[in-house]
């Protein structure tokens, strides 16, 4: 199985602000599926401090050839000055599923 396909993470302070930037991926075609999962707490060190605090977690599914203007997009849509954007290989899959993501991030080359 080609590693041509991604699986993106990116914390969001609330489910309004997940929404919107799942929404604005879909449409722009740079990812073909968003999850969001809800209830997740996140620890970790921000301005010397630990804090604590509820977050919507982000599972992007994309191509490769997606990845640097998706993390663009977010950089630009995203409220935090630091968001976590981090892109892992999918090593294997359903190729059903795995040719969809891709019919569905690749259709804007075909729109051109």
């Amino acid at each position: 199985m080609s590693t041509q396909y991604r699986l993106i993470l990116c914390t969001c302070p609330d489910r309004d602000t997940a929404l919107r930037l799942a929404d604005s991926l879909v449409e722009e075609r740079l990812a073909a599926c968003v999850n969001l999962l809800t209830g997740l707490t996140s620890v970790y060190r921000w301005e010397g401090r630990t804090q604590h605090d509820s977050e919507v977690l982000l599972l992007i599914k994309t191509v490769e050839a997606r990845v640097e203007p998706l993390t663009e997009r977010l950089r630009q849509l995203h409220p935090y000055e630091v968001p976590e954007i981090i892109a892992l290989p999918i090593v294997s899959g359903s190729g059903d599923y795995l040719n969809w993501v891709s019919e569905c991030v690749n259709a804007v080359e075909q729109d051109s």
